[in-house]
């Protein structure tokens, strides 16, 4: 990566918080089934709020839009923010429905899956995004998630594109959305299983991931990236069609890779990267997220990310990016 810009990058995160409650066991369970686990640990999650802490880390100015419940859990969510440098003035706290939580369960392999119950994330909607117009007018990069209300997260991306800043949707947890969403959308980044929900077609579809990216771009997306878990990344752009190694690491838990991915990839936009670095950037924040227990230990700090992006750079990716062969 190139030299870092001397202004710090502004990034606003329209998204969830959730108390994460995870748990390992030797396989993934059956229905019916009881079996003892280890190594349980309850902390802060939610993708919005990993996102804001891990964009905060990476060195961007950090500000969450996120509703959570008056309950003990919520103060998890203040305490994180005051101490990862957060802006949390948009954090609002409503009665009606308690903190999200979610339940995690990790195999030997590192694998995982996850349970949520979003409780008082579902209360966002768009007026509740208005209330960040400003905050987003000064931003360089909006993201969003899919565990708040579409309606919600359509508007986010609405007021990033009206304001000029990048606008990014991660469409986790992924379902299917309304084409118009996409107009909005500069960046639209999901997983394997993530592209084909969004699709309508089932998690598994045999298609390649190429294929169907392609779909969702004359569908209106700009550009669309895929994430690849061990096998890195995808881009796909009107010019580029380009593969991005994974960086190769020990796994011990994959939970908030996606997030990582992510926040570094935004990161990195902000920063003035093309989309190219930024993937990489972001392929290395997910490596790295990869590496501890637990979401919120494995966000990456800045000079570890660039430390391994550095060395990627020699060992991973000799790599050209290829335009489209025009026809």
């Amino acid at each position: 990566m190139t030299t870092r810009p001397q202004i710090t990058p502004k990034i606003t995160i329209v998204g969830s918080f959730a108390v994460g409650l995870t748990m390992r066991a030797p396989k993934l369970p059956i229905f019916g089934e009881t079996m003892l686990g280890t190594d349980f640990d309850m902390g802060p999650g939610g993708k919005g709020s990993n996102q804001a802490v891990a964009t905060a880390r990476l060195g961007a100015a950090s500000s969450l839009v996120a509703i959570i419940g008056a309950d003990k859990l919520a103060g998890i969510a203040t305490d994180l923010y005051a101490e990862e440098g957060v802006d949390s003035s948009l954090v609002t706290t409503r009665t009606e429905r308690a903190t999200g939580v979610g339940f995690i369960i990790l195999n030997d392999k590192g694998e995982n899956f996850i349970i949520l119950d979003m409780g008082a994330n579902e209360l966002m909607d768009a007026e509740t995004v208005d209330t960040a117009d400003q905050r987003i007018a000064q931003s360089d990069v909006v993201m969003t998630v899919l565990e708040v209300p579409i309606a919600a997260a359509a508007r986010a991306m609405e007021l990033g594109r009206k304001h000029g800043a990048r606008t990014i949707l991660n469409p986790a947890p992924a379902r299917q959305l309304p084409d118009a969403i996409f107009a909005s959308v500069d960046y639209l980044t999901p997983n394997e299983s993530e592209l084909r929900i969004l699709l309508g077609l089932p998690a598994d579809d045999a298609r390649s991931s190429r294929e169907l990216a392609g779909e969702l771009r004359r569908r209106g997306v700009r550009n669309v990236v895929v994430t690849l878990g061990r096998s890195g990344a995808l881009i796909l752009t009107d010019e580029l069609d380009v593969m991005v190694p994974a960086v190769p690491v020990s796994v011990v838990d994959t939970t908030g890779a996606g997030d990582a991915f992510n926040s570094g990839f935004a990161v990195a936009l902000a920063e003035g990267r093309d989309i190219v670095e930024a993937v990489r950037f972001g392929v290395v924040c997910g490596a790295i997220a990869c590496t501890e227990l637990g979401v919120i230990p494995g966000l990456p700090q800045r000079a570890k990310a660039d430390a391994l992006y550095a060395q990627a750079l020699k060992t991973t990716w000799p790599l050209k990016t290829t335009k489209k062969e025009t026809t």
